[in-house]
């Protein structure tokens, strides 16, 4: 028998999240003790909402274990940067290695959690982030591809729609791939969904300002 899943929470006074407070819920749900990738862009920000206590070990792709937050006036150090080139700040026993290596890493299935920023994910956890497929448009794709299939989750940190109001979140990709059913969780400004990559279903944990039914009616998918 499959147990009973539990409701959503939805939070009707807070919200929609802004970046910040988006990535502290990212923050709080990585288990203690992972080993992190976060991607360029918005997910850079969950290194500034984890604490010593949690002992998350956060990796960059350009050749480091154990990044700090992001570095503030005096303690930069224009050689100290992420993958996005934001300077950072290191912690007690960080380690630097070979670029080949940090792919090693993430090819290998050594990393616990990415969390990579979407164009668009499906309802089958199919990923698309590095190209609108747009003429001109200059493609991005960096290391994720290989986050996507190396890491044992794959979290997604977006906006829920486009700034025409477009959904981002789609019954099929319509931008080239990054990787097939590899995301099992999203997490927006409106709400956190899980997905089921085997099933192609939908769950939400929890929403921001809204409730499920009025996020359904917004989105093509079934939640």
């Amino acid at each position: 028998m499959t147990p009973k899943q539990a409701q959503p929470i939805e939070h009707l006074s807070r919200g929609p999240l802004t970046r910040d407070e988006l990535a502290a819920v990212i923050a709080r749900d990585i288990p203690a003790g992972s080993y992190v990738n976060l991607g360029i862009g918005q997910p850079t920000l969950v290194a500034d909402h984890l604490s010593p206590e949690d002992a998350v070990i956060l990796h960059t792709e350009n050749g480091m274990l154990g990044m700090g937050p992001a570095a503030r006036d005096g303690d930069i150090d224009a050689d100290l940067t992420n993958a996005g080139k934001i300077p950072v700040t290191e912690l007690p026993g960080a380690a630097y290695f070979h670029h080949a290596d940090s792919f090693a890493m993430m090819r290998g299935g050594h990393l616990d959690v990415c969390v990579l920023g979407a164009l668009q994910v499906s309802r089958c956890g199919d990923l698309a982030n590095w190209h609108t497929g747009e003429p001109g448009a200059i493609p991005a794709v960096g290391g994720a591809m290989d986050l996507a299939i190396g890491a044992k989750n794959v979290f997604v940190m977006m906006d829920l729609f486009t700034k025409d109001g477009a959904a981002k979140l789609v019954e099929s990709c319509t931008y080239p791939l990054t990787g097939l059913r590899c995301v099992s969780r999203v997490y927006t400004e409106y709400a956190v969904i899980d997905i089921d990559t085997a099933a192609g279903r939908l769950r939400v944990r929890e929403t921001f300002g809204t409730t499920v039914a009025e996020l359904a009616a917004r989105l093509p998918v079934d939640l």
